[in-house]
């Protein structure tokens, strides 16, 4: 409780110190004065913001907060005593049982030291903020787009996928609450994710306008959810017209300025100004519109060498959190607090003994350690401490009273950014008059180019006596074992290595196979389940392959079409640049022809991976774990080659929905994307026609020579894919290419037709009607089978039946024509009726044994009846 008062107290000595200065001479007046910005509101206002210029196609001003911490330096105290007053604030709103539930999440890079403090002034609320940083292994749970920002995107990496799933409020917080427009963007994102009833916005100032407020309260509506809103001061900023090009023209006179350290140019404006970026340790003299060159202060020894830095041990606590990347929570917090003395004191006792005044300057999106730390060193000596950090965002800086941004350091990057090398500053630490600066890194920015001449520390050094360097190791968090990288041709799969990739394990040296009737007899009695064996291969006939050939050559132009037509409606209505995983191994070929269409008709070169599937046993956690770390769960479609009764279809939703609460990664559609529905199972499919897809007619020999998956506890451990075999030996009768091939040679015939036939189908009421299951329950009891898994509707179910199982019979319908020529051939070769039922809604239905024993086929392997 004692350090909630004294943040109180620091909130309210702030007040009046930001104010009094204001009073004196406001840190807006410069830009206010030229481009005619205003700012409009609350009597704070004007003492906790002032005005700077950046080069932004979209805004030109920028609000900088005298209170954050991040562009001024600013004592600690104030700095986090302003956030825990809003987390108190937030806590009041919410009342003690919600404000328990709550979870705090804050935006990079600005404000995750704010959301830190907010979140330690609710209470016991974990936190999280986003994050620039992208961390291999740690799955993405969410993102979204700052569209006025100059680094836009955000990445949620919870340690804990479930931290974002509860159902208590969020409370998101940012600096400055101007349109709207990110709040909007990440409530949207996390609400289709895990909706919940309430939410919270915090920021240090609102300063929306009227019809931005009105936008926030209509998407509440629209989202069904209540949104409320706590600022410290609100207002808004008043633009007068031309100011983005009257800040834009000022900018670039000022530049190049700085450039030349001459005098200001008194023609036109080049209409080409060099880039921001480009001029470092810049202070202007603005008010006389003339600038000079940066300073190298009194106490500079840098001279192009390697700075002398001291560095201070904190014994940072193991495996405490560097800050809320990967989140926070009160447990981590508790420890922080009780670790914060000791190392505060090993902090004072590096510092030069006559050191009176002190910056601590943390590190781009660590702000809340360093805040601390700075607090901490604050409140235990009679030393002046002042805290910033390092940015990303590039402003222009004028030395002039009236304007926020007096002084820029500018350095190269240091931490290794996934976005690529470019400038950083720190703004008002040069020639400030500290007698040292303490940079306050994490692990992961600790490298050459932090030491090196032009590096930060370097830097630094021109402008102060004494340059300390405190390291906090970067937290990693702990990782379930490593998965292996997808299998590819040609090692795995006569596939081409781009087409798809495997999310199985090799089990080819593994003997697998078993006799057909032993699999049924162990199957049936339950001794068995059927993805713990294989079928012994299938070797098609010479008559098997002309009739192969001859179907291919027959429906080619319209599985092409089926192709377009799923394919247009996944890219319309799933998502723009979708993740396709096969249901190996029927799958497969359709989700390569799917990648195909893509490329062919709107040149995306889409991810495509194939996974395993087991009736009864649901889909490979694994290989959704794998998925969920290297892509974006809302981005996978998943792809099957046509759906008989729908088991699998239920199969994926019932696994799906156990796999969220187990591993609480959420986002996998359960809508399966099909060639043929004749089912009408799917919403998603390229015809609900029940007619002859060639890669239904043979086994391996049409899909990359790979076996159907398997699932055996002696093969496939906890940290295993499910595994498959690559039958290398069948090369010599391989056509799985040729089957692509000759699909995709018809897509251009066929373009338009499929677009239109999409376009129309999308328009179009396609639930799912599941006649298919009906139907396949009505022959289970009309055939006194009792057992629907023993009834295969479907011309692909068929064939799987007389290739794989013991059939019994096969029901065609009255008048079904070509489509049945090669189940016809394999019936007659084992032995098996045909019979033709009228009113059947599948071309043809075929049956599994239903009371198999040994004795329940022939000695020359045909079927006997019952």
């Amino acid at each position: 409780m004692e350090k909630a008062e004294k943040a109180e107290q620091a909130v309210n000595e702030g007040e009046h110190q930001v104010c009094d200065e204001g009073d004196r001479v406001w840190s807006g007046s410069w830009v206010a004065e030229r481009l005619g910005v205003e700012l409009v509101g609350d009597d704070p206002l004007t003492g906790l913001l002032g005005l700077a210029l950046r080069r932004n196609p979209k805004r030109a001003h920028l609000l900088v907060s005298n209170v954050l911490g991040k562009h001024v330096p600013q004592s600690p105290s104030v700095v986090y005593g302003y956030g825990v007053e809003l987390g108190r604030r937030v806590r009041e709103l919410l009342g003690a049982q919600e404000a328990a539930r709550a979870v705090v999440l804050g935006y990079a890079e600005t404000a995750t030291g704010l959301g830190h403090s907010v979140a330690d002034g609710l209470g016991l609320a974990p936190y999280l903020h986003s994050t620039r940083r992208p961390v291999p292994g740690v799955a993405t749970a969410g993102g979204f787009e700052e569209a006025h920002s100059h680094a836009t995107s955000h990445l949620l990496l919870p340690e804990d996928p479930a931290l974002l799933g509860g159902d208590g409020p969020l409370v998101l917080v940012d600096d400055e609450f101007s349109t709207g427009n990110t709040v909007l963007n990440t409530v949207r994102d996390l609400h289709a994710r895990y909706p919940r009833r309430r939410y919270v916005v915090v920021a240090l100032v609102d300063m929306r306008s009227a019809a931005d407020a009105g936008r926030l309260e209509e998407f509440a509506r629209e989202i069904g959810a209540r949104v409320d809103l706590v600022a410290a001061a609100s207002g808004t900023v008043r633009l007068p017209e031309g100011v983005l090009e009257k800040g834009q023209e000022l900018v670039a006179r000022y530049e190049s300025e700085g450039s030349s350290a001459g005098a200001a140019p008194s023609g036109p404006v080049a209409p080409s100004p060099a880039p921001l970026e480009g001029v470092a340790d810049t202070p202007l003299s603005g008010a006389r519109g003339t600038a000079r060159t940066a300073p190298t202060g009194p106490h500079s020894r840098h001279n192009g060498t390697v700075p002398d830095v001291t560095r201070i041990d904190l014994h940072w606590p193991a495996d405490l959190p560097d800050g809320a990347r990967h989140g926070f929570t009160p447990a981590h917090r508790a420890r922080l607090e009780a670790a914060l003395p000791a190392m505060a004191r090993r902090l004072a006792d590096a510092l030069p003994r006559d050191a009176r005044r002190v910056h601590i300057l943390g590190f781009e999106e660590l702000m809340y350690a360093p805040l601390r730390l700075a607090g901490e060193l604050e409140r235990v000596t009679d030393i002046e401490v002042r805290y910033s950090t390092t940015t990303r965002s590039p402003v222009l800086a004028v030395d002039d009273p009236g304007y926020a941004i007096r002084t820029r350091l500018a350095f190269p990057a240091h931490d290794d950014p996934a976005d690529g090398p470019g400038e950083r500053y720190a703004y008002n630490v040069a020639d400030a008059g500290f007698d040292a600066v303490v940079a306050v890194v994490d692990s992961a920015g600790d490298t050459p180019a932090l030491h090196a001449p032009d590096g930060l520390l370097a830097r630094l050094a021109a402008h102060t006596p004494r340059v300390l360097l405190a390291v906090i190791p970067s937290y990693a968090p702990e990782r379930p074992s490593m998965l292996p990288e997808p299998l590819r041709g040609p090692a795995f799969s006569s596939y081409a290595p781009e087409e798809v990739g495997w999310l199985l394990q090799d089990l080819s040296d593994v003997t697998l196979e078993a006799p057909t009737e032993e699999r049924e007899e162990a199957i049936q009695s339950g001794g068995a389940h059927y993805a713990e064996s294989l079928p012994v291969e299938y070797q098609p006939s010479e008559q098997y392959q002309e009739l192969f050939h001859a179907a291919l050559e027959d429906s080619a132009a319209r599985i092409a079409q089926a192709v377009g037509v799923v394919t247009e409606t996944v890219l319309a209505e799933r998502s723009p640049r979708p993740v396709l995983v096969s249901l190996a191994r029927a799958g497969t070929p359709v989700g390569i022809l799917m990648r195909r269409w893509a490329q062919h008709r709107h040149g995306l070169d889409l991810p495509h991976y194939a996974v395993s599937i087991v009736r009864g046993r649901g889909i490979d956690a694994n290989a959704l774990r794998w998925l969920a770390r290297h892509h974006d769960p809302r981005d996978v479609v998943f792809v099957d080659g046509w759906t008989g009764k729908g088991a699998i279809t239920r199969e994926l939703a019932q696994a799906l929905e156990e796999f969220e609460k187990s591993d609480g990664i959420t986002g996998f559609d359960p809508e399966i994307a099909v060639l043929a529905d004749p089912g009408s199972c799917v919403r998603t499919y390229g015809t609900r026609e029940d007619f002859l897809i060639p890669s239904a007619c043979l086994n391996s020999t049409v899909s990359g020579l790979i076996s159907r998956t398997v699932l055996r506890a002696d093969l496939v451990g906890p940290d295993d894919f499910h595994g498959a075999k690559f039958y290398r030996e069948l090369a010599g009768t391989d056509v799985s290419v040729a089957f692509l091939d000759a699909v995709s040679a018809r897509f251009p015939e066929v373009t338009d037709a499929a677009c239109a036939q999409a376009k129309e189908l999308l328009a179009t009421d396609r639930s799912p009607t599941w006649e298919g299951w009906a139907a396949v329950e009505r022959i289970s009891e009309e055939y006194a089978i009792h057992d629907v898994n023993l009834v295969k509707p479907g011309v692909g179910e068929t064939t799987r039946v007389m290739l794989r199982r013991v059939p019994w019979k096969v029901l065609a319908r009255a008048g079904a024509g070509s489509d049945l020529d090669h189940v016809r051939l394999l019936a007659e070769q084992r032995g098996v009726p045909v019979e033709e039922v009228d009113a059947l809604p599948y071309t043809c239905v075929g049956l599994i044994h239903p009371k198999y024993t040994r004795g329940a086929t022939g000695a020359d392997g045909k079927a006997v009846s019952v």
